[in-house]
């Protein structure tokens, strides 16, 4: 358990690396056409990282999910499961992951009584009250920036993230176009964390992009990995 803007985050993996305390949350979301290899980015992510298993329309979904569970277990990852309460405890996960549309019935969907922490997403401000009222442990909030993964919808911007932040009661990750050059601005605006898809493996492991720009006062100043990170 960590506190972060007034908040506490709930969440712990099963594997043998958990993530230190006291740093920003990163969450990786699988994508079935931006991340084929799912397994392959999970390789790539710092021990703490959220993996948030999607692949909705997988034909093979339970199987693909049992392989990433147990190869998140193995690199200290936490496995969170997105909209399918049955295989979320067929896997073990460690939460369940609520889509926008399944935030107002989540009664239905993730009962109160279930034996791990519920994230939900939100793209505006009504839909952030809508998952504090639901009682979610966690909120992506998207789109910060401008991103592929929302054509056409605005952005946020980091004024307004700040704004959605304050006060909220529950965590907010920033979902949404964040790099690297703006990584810093977003933690700065209240939120406990980012969660992405393409950029997710190197804000986890180099989170300002220290390692690229200054190599050798990187590798000094343990700086580059996530683990490290203040």
């Amino acid at each position: 358990m960590r506190k972060r803007g007034g908040a506490t985050l709930a969440w712990g993996g099963r594997g043998k690396k958990p993530r230190r305390h006291g740093l920003p949350l990163f969450a990786f979301m699988t994508d079935a056409g931006r991340t084929p290899d799912p397994a392959r980015v999970l390789g790539l992510l710092s021990p703490g990282t959220m993996v948030i298993f999607r692949h909705y329309d997988a034909p093979d979904r339970a199987v693909l999910g049992r392989r990433l569970a147990a190869l998140a277990r193995r690199l200290g990852l936490i496995f969170v499961v997105a909209g399918d309460r049955r295989l979320a405890h067929r896997l073990r996960a460690d939460g369940l992951h609520l889509p926008d549309g399944m935030v107002r019935r989540r009664g239905r969907f993730a009962p109160q009584g279930d034996p791990w922490p519920v994230s939900a997403a939100a793209h505006d401000g009504p839909g952030l009250r809508r998952a504090v009222r639901a009682g979610v442990d966690l909120i992506l909030l998207s789109p910060v920036f401008p991103t592929a993964s929302h054509p056409g919808r605005p952005a946020l911007g980091v004024r307004r993230l700040a704004a959605l932040c304050h006060g909220t009661g529950v965590p907010v990750l920033a979902l949404g176009g964040v790099a690297p050059a703006t990584l810093g601005r977003v933690l700065a605006a209240g939120a406990a964390g980012v969660a992405g898809i393409g950029a997710l493996p190197h804000l986890s492991r180099d989170p300002f992009g220290l390692r690229a720009a200054r190599p050798r006062t990187v590798r000094s100043r343990r700086l580059a990995h996530g683990r490290d990170m203040v």
